[in-house]
């Protein structure tokens, strides 16, 4: 048994997954592809944005030979179907130039790590592109895939190549492993790499940090959330005098939840938390929060 820093922490999984080896060996087992990169870049982004949004990929490689893209995000979002989707979406866009040709020149594969866990309880979800004939059957067309894993839920029914890497994804969450658990060479380095005393000063502050602003924006979250529920009840009940109680209380509702969020962006603001981290959080734009 070995103590390790959790994979639920950005700056260790970066840590771990920036490496090209360890990349390419976790999408090989997940996608069921090999690809040949020499680099792994963390927070990419594209300029011109892509869209109203400037998505920043945690990981991201490209495959120039096998004209693959593939990036990994591993946050959990109230929205991170929609979210990845737009991010997926975003590194199909940025290869399309010209209204001459919609072709991209390259394949793009998204997989998102849902550390935390996910409402549907489920290991393995897939995004599919490639379209599907009425029996189900799928012709070779934009075999774009998002991929979505969360290592909470893992069984035995899980495929064999997913397995290792998601229970060893999990077990690292209490920061405990039994390392002769697993066989896996490349989940043997990964331990290897997180060990309590691997583990630089500078990366425990940025864990702290993370875990401070995680709490922090739960303590906010649940402070917006009670203020407008509180407001949007006043307000539903002047204006459910008037125009009937039901219709009211459920626009004061949708009011105060409105405010709610713009109270919380407001909060996290003042107390100096990064502009990006209130935007994913909130979901306004960077352009409302600097209005506050």
């Amino acid at each position: 048994m070995i103590e390790v820093a959790p994979l639920r922490y950005g700056v260790i999984f970066k840590k771990v997954f920036s490496k090209p080896h360890i990349f390419t060996a976790f999408v090989k087992d997940i996608l069921g592809i090999e690809i040949e990169i020499s680099k792994v870049e963390t927070e990419k982004s594209f300029s011109p944005v892509i869209g109203n949004v400037d998505s920043r990929f945690d990981l991201f490689a490209q495959d120039k030979k096998n004209r693959i893209i593939v990036d990994i995000q591993y946050k959990r979002y109230k929205d991170h179907y929609d979210r990845f989707l737009h991010y997926h979406c975003a590194a199909l866009l940025e290869q399309i130039t010209s209204s001459a040709n919609y072709k991209p020149d390259m394949q793009v594969y998204t997989i998102v790590v849902l550390t935390s866990g996910d409402k549907h309880k489920t290991d393995i979800l897939v995004t599919d592109f490639r379209p599907k004939k009425l029996d189900g059957t799928c012709i070779t067309e934009t075999q774009h895939k998002i991929v979505y894993v969360c290592p909470k839920y893992v069984t035995d029914k899980t495929p064999k190549p997913y397995q290792e890497w998601l229970k060893a994804i999990n077990d690292t969450l209490d920061k405990q492993v039994e390392e002769g658990d697993y066989q896996n060479e490349i989940v043997q380095e990964i331990f290897s790499l997180i060990k309590k005393d691997e583990i630089s000063p500078e990366e425990y502050a940025r864990m702290k940090e993370e875990y401070s602003d995680e709490e922090y924006m739960q303590e906010q979250t649940q402070k917006a959330r009670e203020e407008g529920m509180e407001k949007g009840m006043e307000k539903g009940r002047e204006e459910g005098m008037e125009k009937g109680m039901e219709k009211g209380m459920e626009k004061g509702m949708e009011k105060g939840r409105e405010e709610g969020v713009l109270i919380m962006a407001k909060n996290m603001k003042e107390a100096e938390v990064a502009i990006k981290t209130i935007s994913d959080v909130t979901g306004l734009s960077m352009e409302q929060i600097e209005s506050l």
